[in-house]
C-alpha cells in the first residue's frame, strides 16, 4: 500500500460520500487533491489526510462528523489496520504490516527507477549553469552552481522532464582579446599588458600553444595574437571541461557566444542581427538618439535596455536576446539560468527580456541567484595567484564530501565549508554519515550470504518492529522528495532526507537482526529483513547518485 494507492482509496471513500450530501461535489476531484501526510508523530499512525477539513464546506458537512464517515469507509479498505478521527477532523491512518513492508520488495524490484517519478513529465527544459569564461581556471565561484546545478538537472530527469544542461561559453569580445595579447606576452617572454590576464597558468599555456603551432613567432605580427588567443581559448576551454568532469558534472551542450555573432556564409545577418529584428515585429524596440532600445520597463525592468549602439555596435545585451531566443528555437518552453550572487541585477533583466521576446516571465523563464560559498583555511591557486580553484578545492577535500557539502543547504543562503569536518570519517561529517549507512547495507549482506540467509522468502506482515515500520515510512517518503525537490528547485531536500533514512536504518539495524544468533536456525524473518535492508541501501543508492556522489560498498 504505497502513497498513490492509499490515495486512490481515499478518493473511492471520499467520492460518494461527498456526493450523498451534495450532488456534484465530488465532480473533478482526483487523488491529487486529497495528499497525503506522514504525521510528524509516529503514533498518529503512517498517514495523515485532512480530506474532511478540506470538503466540509463544499458539502455542507461539520468537519469531524464527516471525518468519521471517511474514518469508517476506510477501515474497510484492505491493508488498512486502523483509522481515527483526531482534532476538529484530521484522519490518521494506520496500515498493517504486510500492507506497510510490500514496499520493501517493491524497491529491491524497481532498483534504480525507484523514486523517478512524473511530476515534471512535458516540461521541455534548458538548465544553464555555472558559464565560466574561457579564460581561466574554473574557481570556488563556479563551484556551487557545478554541484547545485548538476544535482538539479538529475532531479528534474528523474521527475520526467525532458532537460539540456548548457553551458554558455563567454568567448567573444575584448576579453577574449585580453586573453590572446596576455599567452602572445608570455610565449615572447615579455611582462603581461595592461589589463591583461596574469598567473603562471597563463605562462603554461604559453607553453602549450607554442607545442601546438612551433612557428608562433615566425608569424606576421598583426596574426600572432589572434592564433595564440584561438589556440590558448581550445586548451583552456578543455581545461574547464575536465574540471568538471572529474567533479562528476556533466554538459550536454557547451553554446558559443561566437556562433551568435557570426555571419552567414553568404554573409546573411547573424543571430544577433536577427533578435533585433525579432524584438522589434514583437512590438518592443523603438528608435532614440540614433540607438536602438528594448522597452524592458513594460515587464518590470528598471530601465530600457540599449541592444545597438548609435554607432552600430551592439551591446551584451544583444546577446543575450539572441542567446534566449535560441534556446526558444532550439525547442526548450522552459528556461532557467543558475547565476551568482553578483549577476542579481541581471534577474529582471532577463525576465524582461523573455516578455519582450513574446513568452510569459512568470512562467517561461527562471533565473535561480545562488550566494556565495567559502571553504575555511582554503588557500589561493599558486597557478592563477588571486583564485581558488575547484581543482584544489577537489584535490584537498574530495569530490564527494565537496559536491554533498554544496547541495547540503539552499542555494540563497551564503555558505562556509569546514574542511576538517568533511575530511573526517566520523559521523560528525554528513556524507560520511550517509556514505556509511549505504556500505552498512552491503556488509549485511555480504555476512547474510555467509549465513545462508538469502531472499528466497518474503513474508513483510513479519516487519512489525517500531523501527521497521519507521524506516519503511521514510522509504516510502522517497519518491515524493524527489518531486518536491524537483518542483522547488531544491537538491538539499534529498540530502537531509538521507541523512535521516541513514539513522533510522542505523537504528533499526541496532534493533532487528538479519542474521541468527549462533546455532539459530534462518527463519522467514531473517529473510524478509534482508529485503528491507537491501531496499534500504537502493534508496540510499539512488538518492546519493541524485546528488552526483558515489555510495561506496566498503569503508
Amino acid at each position: 500500500m504505497n502513497p498513490e494507492a492509499l490515495s486512490v482509496a481515499l478518493l473511492a471513500v471520499v467520492a460518494p460520500l461527498a456526493e450523498a450530501r451534495r450532488p456534484g461535489a465530488a465532480e473533478g476531484l482526483t487523488p491529487a487533491d486529497l495528499p497525503l501526510e506522514r504525521p510528524k508523530n509516529r503514533d498518529h499512525g503512517d498517514w495523515s489526510s485532512n480530506a474532511a477539513l478540506k470538503l466540509a464546506k463544499t458539502v455542507g458537512a461539520d468537519p469531524r462528523e464527516f471525518a468519521a464517515d471517511i474514518a469508517a469507509g476506510l477501515a474497510a479498505v484492505d491493508g488498512v489496520a486502523g483509522v481515527e478521527v483526531a482534532g476538529p477532523g484530521f484522519i490518521n491512518i494506520r496500515l498493517d504490516a504486510a500492507a506497510a513492508g510490500v514496499l520493501a520488495k517493491t524497491i529491491v524490484d524497481a532498483g534504480a527507477a525507484f523514486g523517478t517519478n512524473e511530476s515534471q513529465r512535458g516540461n521541455t527544459i534548458n538548465l544553464e549553469f555555472v558559464s565560466a569564461n574561457p579564460t581561466g581556471p574554473m574557481h570556488i565561484g563556479h563551484t556551487r552552481w557545478a554541484a547545485l546545478g548538476d544535482s538539479l538537472a538529475r532531479l528534474l530527469l528523474a521527475s520526467g522532464a525532458t532537460l539540456v544542461r548548457e553551458f554558455y561559453v563567454n568567448d567573444a569580445g575584448a576579453q577574449m582579446d585580453r586573453f590572446g595579447r596576455s599567452v602572445l606576452a608570455a610565449a615572447k617572454g615579455e611582462p603581461t599588458p595592461e589589463g591583461g590576464y596574469p598567473g603562471s597558468y597563463i605562462d603554461d599555456l604559453a607553453q602549450r600553444v607554442l607545442s601546438a603551432v612551433p612557428d608562433l613567432l615566425s608569424l606576421p605580427a598583426d596574426e600572432q595574437a589572434a592564433v595564440a588567443r584561438d589556440r590558448a581559448y581550445e586548451l583552456q576551454l578543455g581545461d574547464l571541461q575536465a574540471s568538471l568532469e572529474k567533479f562528476n558534472v556533466h554538459f550536454d551542450v557547451f553554446f558559443s557566444e561566437r556562433t551568435l555573432h557570426a555571419k552567414g556564409p553568404g554573409g546573411e545577418p547573424s543571430l544577433v542581427d536577427e533578435a533585433v529584428d525579432r524584438l522589434r515585429e514583437q512590438g518592443h524596440v523603438f528608435d532614440e538618439d540614433g540607438a536602438v532600445w528594448v522597452r524592458t520597463t513594460d515587464f518590470g525592468d528598471d530601465k530600457d535596455r540599449v541592444i545597438r549602439r548609435s554607432n552600430g555596435e551592439y551591446t551584451y545585451f544583444a546577446a543575450d536576446a539572441a542567446y534566449y531566443l535560441s534556446k526558444g528555437d532550439r525547442g526548450f518552453a522552459h528556461k532557467i539560468y543558475l547565476l551568482g550572487a553578483d549577476h542579481h541585477g541581471y534577474v529582471h533583466r532577463l525576465k524582461a527580456l523573455a516578455g519582450a521576446a513574446g513568452d510569459d516571465p512568470e512562467k517561461d523563464i527562471e533565473v535561480l541567484i545562488g550566494q556565495l560559498v567559502s571553504v575555511n583555511g582554503a588557500r589561493l591557486s599558486k597557478r592563477a595567484g588571486n583564485i581558488i580553484e575547484l581543482d584544489d578545492l577537489r584535490d584537498w577535500i574530495g569530490t564527494d564530501a565537496l559536491r554533498y557539502s554544496l547541495a547540503r543547504y539552499p542555494a540563497d543562503s551564503p555558505l562556509t565549508l569546514d574542511p576538517e569536518i568533511l575530511r573526517k570519517r566520523t559521523n560528525d561529517n554528513p556524507v560520511f554519515y550517509v556514505q556509511y549507512a549505504h556500505a552498512r547495507t552491503h556488509n549485511v549482506g555480504r555476512h547474510a550470504a555467509a549465513s545462508g540467509v538469502d531472499r528466497s522468502q518474503f513474508a513483510p506482515e513479519l516487519l512489525t518492529h517500531e523501527t521497521e515500520s519507521a524506516l519503511l515510512g521514510a522509504l516510502q517518503e522517497f519518491p515524493r522528495i524527489v518531486g518536491f525537490a524537483a518542483e522547488v528547485r531544491e537538491p538539499h531536500r534529498v540530502a537531509r532526507y538521507l541523512e535521516e533514512l541513514a539513522g533510522l536504518y542505523h537504528r533499526w539495524y541496532d534493533n532487528c537482526r538479519v542474521i541468527p544468533l549462533g546455532d539459530e536456525p534462518v527463519e522467514p524473518v531473517h529473510r524478509t529483513r534482508l529485503w528491507l535492508n537491501d531496499a534500504t541501501g537502493q534508496v540510499l543508492r539512488n538518492g546519493l547518485d541524485l546528488l552526483g556522489v558515489t555510495a561506496p560498498e566498503r569503508m
